[in-house]
C-alpha cells in the first residue's frame, strides 16, 4: 500500500480553498440529524472510552446525538474501511488510533488508504506504554533487562496484543534500538497478553498505560520504564526508557477524523468543539486517570503527526521483517 504523505497534508489544509459563504452555510446547519462515530476496536478500550467522552460532549454542545458504533475485527481494518467508505457529509466520523499508522506498512494490500482517505479533526489522547516484566525476571531496571536479554538472545518471551499492535511495535522498536532479540508471542488482545505476563508465561510486555497501570501500581508486575520522554505523574518512580535507550519514544494515540472530502467548514466546527472538550477539566482528569495526556493542536498538526508516525513504523516493520500470518 503506497502512503501519500504530501496528499494527506494537502487534504488537511484544503479548508482554506472553499468560499466563505459555503463554509458558513454548512456550519450553521450542521448537524441536523444524529452523527455516528465509528470505532474499530471493541468497547471498553482507551480509544472507545475517548470516543464516548467526546460523543457525550458533542451531543450536549451541538444539540444532536453523537453515537459511538464499535466495528472491531481484522486488526482494525473492518472499522477503518467502513469509515473510509462512509459518505463525506459529517454524519460518520472515525475515532482512529495508533494502529492505523501501522497497518499500511504491515499489509501488502488494503481496501483503503489511511493517509489519503481521511481528514484529521483533532488528536485527542496520547497514551505512553509501560515496559513491564514478570517479577521473576532478574532485572529491576531497563539497563539490567537489556544486559539480560543480550546474554540470552531469543530466550525471553515478549507478549503483545497481536501482530502490528502498538505494544508489538513498541517492543520491536525497543529491540531495534537496544540491540536485543526477544521471542514475540502475539495474543488476541492486550488484556490476554497482560494475563500471561501476570501468570509468568510471558516475561515482558509493552502495554498502554490504560490497561496496565493498575497492575504496575499493585506490584503484580514490575514496571521498568515508560515509553514517553517524561515520567508519568501517576507512576513517578518509573523512568522514561529514553534514559536507557537514547531517542526511544513510542505511544498509543486516539484522534477524531472524518472521511476525505468532508466539507472543511464541518471539520472546522468539530475541531473547535473537540478542542473545547479537551480543555475541559473533567475530561482532562478522566484522560489523566488512564495514564494519558491530551495532545490537542490543529488538524494540520495532527496530519503531520500521523504522517511522521506512519514513516516511523514503516521503518520498524521493515527492519524487523514483521509479517502478518
Amino acid at each position: 500500500m503506497t502512503i501519500h504523505r504530501r496528499t494527506f497534508l494537502r487534504f488537511a489544509g484544503a479548508a482554506v480553498a472553499l468560499p466563505a459563504v459555503s463554509r458558513f452555510a454548512h456550519a450553521e446547519t450542521y448537524p441536523s440529524r444524529p452523527v455516528r462515530i465509528l470505532v474499530a476496536t471493541s468497547a471498553g478500550g482507551s480509544t472507545d472510552i475517548m470516543a464516548r467522552l467526546l460523543a457525550q460532549w458533542l451531543t450536549d454542545k451541538l444539540g444532536q446525538s453523537f453515537v459511538v458504533e464499535n466495528r472491531p475485527g481484522g486488526g482494525n481494518n473492518i472499522g477503518t474501511e467502513a469509515a473510509a467508505r462512509a459518505p463525506a457529509d459529517g454524519y460518520t466520523l472515525f475515532m482512529a488510533n495508533s494502529v492505523n499508522t501501522i497497518l499500511g506498512s504491515l499489509y501488502e494490500k488494503l481496501n483503503y488508504n489511511f493517509i489519503a482517505d481521511f481528514t484529521p479533526i483533532a488528536n485527542a489522547m496520547a497514551s505512553p506504554l509501560l515496559m513491564m516484566v514478570h517479577p521473576s525476571v532478574a532485572a529491576k531496571t531497563a539497563p539490567e533487562f537489556i544486559a539480560l536479554a543480550k546474554a540470552n538472545p531469543n530466550k525471553i518471551n515478549m507478549g503483545s496484543g497481536g501482530v502490528g499492535s502498538t505494544g508489538h511495535m513498541a517492543g520491536e522498536l525497543f529491540q531495534m534500538m537496544a540491540g536485543v532479540k526477544l521471542v514475540h508471542v502475539p495474543y488476541r488482545g492486550e488484556s490476554m497478553a497482560m494475563t500471561d505476563l501476570i501468570g509468568g508465561q510471558a516475561q515482558i510486555v509493552f502495554a498502554t498505560t490504560g490497561s496496565a497501570i493498575q497492575y504496575a501500581k499493585a506490584g503484580t508486575v514490575r514496571a521498568l520504564a515508560i515509553t514517553s520522554t517524561e515520567r508519568l505523574e501517576a507512576l513517578p518512580d518509573v523512568p522514561p526508557l529514553t534514559q536507557s535507550v537514547p531517542g526511544y519514544e513510542a505511544a498509543g494515540w486516539s484522534g477524531l477524523m472524518a472521511p476525505r472530502n468532508t466539507p472543511p467548514e464541518i471539520i472546522d466546527k468539530l475541531h473547535r468543539e473537540v478542542s473545547a472538550a479537551l480543555a475541559d477539566p473533567t475530561i482532562k482528569q478522566r484522560v489523566a486517570d488512564m495514564g494519558s495526556t491530551v495532545p490537542g493542536g490543529t488538524p494540520a498538526q495532527f496530519a503531520k503527526f500521523i504522517a511522521d508516525e506512519t514513516e516511523k513504523w514503516a521503518k520498524v516493520i521493515k527492519f524487523a521483517n514483521v509479517k502478518v500470518n
